[in-house]
C-alpha cells in the first residue's frame, strides 16, 4: 500500500541540509565539464554522458541494495517522464544552447528564474503560501545569482533566441521540483531519482555521437572526469535534492538550491585561478541571507 507524503509545514533542517549539499555538488559540474570539453566532447555529448552514466550508476546501486525500489505503477510513468525528459533533458539542452549564443553570465541568470516559476506553480497547484519572507528570499536569491554571474561588471550580450532559450531552461529546470513532488507522494527519493534518469538517459540516446564519445572516454583522465561528473555532480546531488524535496515545500527547496552558482564561482576561483570578485562575495552574502530567511 502506498503511503501518501506531504512536505513538512515547519523547516526540517536535515532536509534543507540535503538540498544545500545537493546544490553545492551541482556547483561542481563546471569542474568536470571543462575537462571533458577540453578533451573534445561537445555539449550534447556531455549531456549524454551525464544522463546515461547516471542511469547506469543508479541501476547498479538499486540492483545491489534495494530491488524493491524499482517497482512502480504504470499510471505513474508520466511523473517520471516529467522529471526525466521534460525537466532534466530539456533544461540541459536549452541551457547549453543558450550558453553557445549568449554570454555565460546571462545564461546563468536566466536559468535561475527557476525558483520564481516553482513558487508560482506551487501556489497555483497546491496553494503554497507566498509569504513576504519567501518573496524576500526569492529576490535575494536572484540578486545573488546576478552578482555572482559578473554581469554587472561587463556588457550585456543577449539575443531574442538566447532570451527564449534561457527562460525555457529556467522553466524546465524548475519543473523537476513540481513533477518530483507528485512522484514523491508515492515513492521514496531513490526510486524517483532512478526513474528520472531512466527517462533522461533513454531520451538522450538520439544525441549520442559514438565517434566522439568513444575515443574521448578511452583516455583515463577523461574517464575519471566523466565518472566525477556522473557520480559527484549528478547522481549524488539529485538523490540529496530529491530527499530534501520530500520534506520541504517546492518553492523553498528551489530557492535554497540557488547556492549552486555561488559554489560554481568558488570552484572557478579555487580550481582555475579565476579572480575572487566583489560580485562573488556579495552573491554569497545574498544566498546566506536567503538561507537565514527560510529557516
Amino acid at each position: 500500500m502506498e503511503e501518501e507524503k506531504t512536505p513538512a509545514a515547519r523547516t526540517d533542517w536535515r532536509a534543507c541540509g540535503c538540498i544545500l549539499l545537493g546544490a553545492a555538488l551541482w556547483g561542481l559540474i563546471g569542474l568536470f565539464n571543462r575537462r571533458l570539453s577540453a578533451g573534445g566532447l561537445s555539449a550534447q555529448s556531455i549531456v549524454v554522458v551525464r544522463n546515461l552514466g547516471g542511469l547506469v550508476v543508479l541501476t547498479l546501486v538499486l540492483a545491489l541494495t534495494d530491488r524493491k525500489a524499482l517497482r512502480i505503477r504504470w499510471k505513474h510513468l508520466p511523473y517520471f517522464f516529467g522529471t526525466g525528459v521534460v525537466s532534466v533533458l530539456c533544461f540541459t539542452l536549452c541551457y547549453f544552447r543558450c550558453q553557445q549564443i549568449c554570454s555565460l553570465a546571462m545564461a546563468a541568470i536566466l536559468l535561475y528564474t527557476a525558483p520564481a516559476f516553482v513558487v508560482l506553480l506551487s501556489a497555483l497547484l497546491w496553494r503554497e503560501k507566498v509569504t513576504g519572507r519567501k518573496l524576500a528570499a526569492l529576490v535575494l536569491a536572484f540578486l545573488g545569482c546576478v552578482f555572482v554571474s559578473g554581469i554587472l561588471q561587463g556588457g550585456l550580450a543577449l539575443s531574442p533566441l538566447g532570451l527564449v532559450l534561457g527562460v525555457a531552461s529556467g522553466f524546465f529546470y524548475g519543473l523537476y521540483s513540481i513533477f518530483g513532488r507528485y512522484a514523491l507522494a508515492h515513492y521514496q527519493p531513490l526510486t524517483v531519482t532512478y526513474y528520472t534518469f531512466l527517462f533522461a538517459g533513454l531520451g538522450s540516446l538520439p544525441l549520442l555521437r559514438t565517434e566522439e564519445v568513444g575515443p574521448a572516454l578511452g583516455s583515463l583522465p577523461l574517464l575519471g572526469s566523466a565518472a566525477g561528473l556522473v557520480v559527484v555532480a549528478t547522481v549524488l546531488p539529485y538523490i540529496l535534492y530529491t530527499r530534501g524535496l520530500a520534506r520541504v515545500d517546492s518553492g523553498r527547496a528551489s530557492i535554497l538550491a540557488s547556492v549552486e552558482p555561488v559554489v560554481a564561482a568558488l570552484v572557478g576561483v579555487a580550481a582555475f585561478g579565476e579572480p575572487l570578485s566583489w560580485g562573488v562575495v556579495l552573491g554569497l552574502g545574498c544566498i546566506l541571507t536567503t538561507v537565514y530567511l527560510l529557516r
